[in-house]
């Protein structure tokens, strides 16, 4: 099952991810509260408010990070599930 980190805000997203079979982690806070999650999430999703909001950009991972702003919950997975094939 993939893990989702999901920035704080969008539940809609959130609870569309869980009954499609996705593992979701809130992420919200600071940096340093967050950092810890990011090693080991699949992909991330942010509300596009301000991507930088976690410093993903300066923060080294791996997983994509999908910009959900003007995105339908279904429109997010299926972003998820190409990115994450």
């Amino acid at each position: 099952m993939k893990k989702i980190g999901i920035e704080k805000g969008l539940t809609n997203v959130a609870g569309y991810l869980i009954k499609s079979g996705y593992t979701v982690e809130s992420l919200s806070g600071s940096i340093d509260e967050n950092i810890k999650k990011l090693s080991g999430l699949d992909a991330i999703v942010t509300a596009g408010y301000n991507t930088d909001m976690m410093g993903i950009s300066d923060t080294e991972t791996n997983a994509p990070v999908i910009n959900a702003r003007g995105l339908t919950p279904e429109e997010v997975k299926n972003r998820l599930d190409q990115e994450l094939r």
